[in-house]
């Protein structure tokens, strides 16, 4: 637990906590500090990794170092894990990172029950009437805290469709629980159905005025469905008349937030709605989407960004950018997993779609500007890749056996990571369907069709992959090295918003961060809970 204990996660490398806002501010500057250094990574996007020649930019010793290296441990990088042969500096960066990121441990819980344990607890704990499941989806937490736990919820959403489905799961559920009521005897016990609103938050007014005249509507036994199309005019449309401005929920309710991956910029309206609501007693937040949130590098207290929230890390005049913002939502703990083959497999991905883009550069370079973005074909190209192998006679391709199972590991550990591969230098590079340049090809083929950019005849394919193969084998260290800054990103953008509520400690009760999923089936597994005194 972080926020009521100290910030490690079990190493005795771990020198920050986060108890008082004083320490969590320090964990913030020390973070700062060192991302400073490495503005470089933060900045860059590895589809430039050849056209940015962005290798250059990271220590010479450090990259010949890992270019050499068994491609399970560069993908344990990010988790933390050094070898005892490398360079004093680079065991350093690795081990800085790891210690300033949050601990990622999970409690022995599963998931939905274990953040619906802790909600209903919270709830009981601060009386809460009712709980408020901002971001809802498809209403998952919001059924078993009404049928398990018996709260009253209002599940709030975006998405209409999302509500439809909560309701018609919900009277599945609901004839399911009466049954094993009226078997048990237990007629008496009551339980109800989450109320779901179709609703976009735009502002913690907003989500003010959305729960609390539900609240009244619950006070007055309404219609327990509520549809409407929120913005501005949010639950004008269907409660009558009066805008949510004007209804006043009852003096003594109260209400708990709850959000499980709300994204983006969601999840900090929470925390704000918490401040700025007397109703709302606690709140339990798992953000989600840091891509999505905006930020703002001016030090002015009162602006609305999603980052930075707190005042000492606005007074620290620290931007991350998007791609730092991409970055802060990988998964080092899935990464750490993957087998060898599938680690290959994404280095080789990434390097197809740097290829890619000195394709765009030089024959479309007004596509560049556009920020493309080409989805998830190679990996569709290549499952069409093996399934093609898997039906060929063995003893005549020689090069596609090397895309089996079996001899994956060894072919792509000499041609990806240490040496160029051999291509063809015929100039009909296209009849060749099988081999890395084979496949490059169609991915290139295969992204210019998504772009809806014409596959033009004077493209010399074999100049771009004989000038980007030479430098494929530091695809995977500078991948790696950069992904190591996923985690400590990510702690960055939860102590702020930790801050930000320890700077309003004479109204809290408790603020703590505590991780409650296994990471690597929810890498954002990290609650923020608040209470008020």
């Amino acid at each position: 637990m972080a926020g009521g204990g100290g910030g490690g996660g079990g190493d005795g490398d771990r020198r920050y906590s986060c108890r008082t806002a004083s320490e969590t501010l320090e964990w913030i500057h020390g973070i700062i500090d060192f991302l400073k250094r490495y503005r470089f990574f933060l900045d860059a996007h590895v589809v430039n990794f050849y056209k940015d020649r962005l290798w250059e930019a990271v220590d010479g010793e450090w990259m010949d170092c890992l270019r050499r290296e068994p491609v399970d441990k560069l993908m344990q990088i990010p988790s933390g894990v050094v070898q005892d042969h490398w360079p004093a500096s680079l065991k350093e960066y690795v081990l800085t990172v790891r210690s300033l990121s949050l601990p990622r441990n999970q409690a022995d819980m599963q998931k939905i029950e274990a953040l619906a344990a802790v909600i209903g607890s919270i709830a009981r704990r601060v009386g809460a009437d009712t709980v408020v499941d901002v971001g809802s989806g498809q209403g998952y937490l919001s059924q078993v805290l009404s049928f398990e736990h018996g709260l009253s919820v209002i599940a709030i959403d975006a998405s209409s469709h999302h509500g439809s489905i909560t309701d018609a799961r919900a009277k599945r559920i609901e004839k399911y629980y009466a049954a094993k009521l009226c078997k048990s005897r237990l007629q008496n016990k009551c339980f109800s159905k989450p109320r779901t609103v179709t609703c976009q938050v735009l502002s913690p007014a907003m989500l003010k005025d959305v729960s609390s005249s539900l609240v009244q509507v619950d006070d007055l036994d309404k219609p327990s469905i509520i549809r409407g199309q929120a913005e501005k005019k949010s639950l004008e449309e269907t409660n009558g008349s009066k805008s949510p401005s004007s209804l006043k929920g009852n003096a003594n309710s109260s209400l708990v937030l709850a959000g499980l991956h709300a994204c983006g910029d969601l999840s900090v309206t929470m925390l704000r709605t918490f401040m700025e609501c007397d109703e709302v007693k606690a709140v339990i937040s798992i953000g989600c989407c840091y891509n999505l949130l905006s930020e703002d590098d001016t030090a002015e207290a009162d602006n609305l960004y999603g980052f930075p929230m707190s005042k000492g890390t606005k007074s620290a005049s620290f931007r991350l950018g998007r791609n730092a913002r991409d970055l802060a939502c990988q998964s080092p703990d899935r990464w750490r997993t993957l087998g060898e083959a599938a680690g290959l497999h994404n280095f080789e991905l990434h390097a197809f779609r740097a290829s890619f883009q000195m394709v765009l550069f030089r024959y479309y370079p007004e596509a560049i500007f556009r920020n493309p973005s080409i989805g998830r074909q190679g990996k569709a190209i290549r499952r069409q890749h093996n399934r093609r192998i898997m039906v060929l006679d063995a003893d005549s391709i020689d090069s596609a056996e090397s895309f089996s199972q079996k001899n994956c590991s060894t072919w792509a550990r000499n041609h990806l990571i240490n040496e160029p591969y051999s291509y063809p230098e015929s100039s009909n590079e296209e009849s060749h369907d099988v081999g890395r340049y084979s496949m490059f090809v169609k991915f290139c083929k295969s992204g210019l069709d998504r772009l809806e950019l014409n596959d033009s005849q004077d493209i010399e394919y074999s100049s771009v992959w004989r000038e980007t193969e030479e430098f494929s084998g530091l695809v995977g260290p500078y991948w790696t090295l950069r992904a190591a800054l996923g985690p400590i990103l990510e702690t960055l953008l939860l102590l702020d918003r930790l801050l930000y509520l320890q700077e309003q400690s004479n109204v809290l009760s408790e603020a703590v961060m505590v991780p409650l999923f296994d990471p690597i089936l929810s890498p954002r597994n990290v609650a923020l809970i608040a209470r008020k005194i």
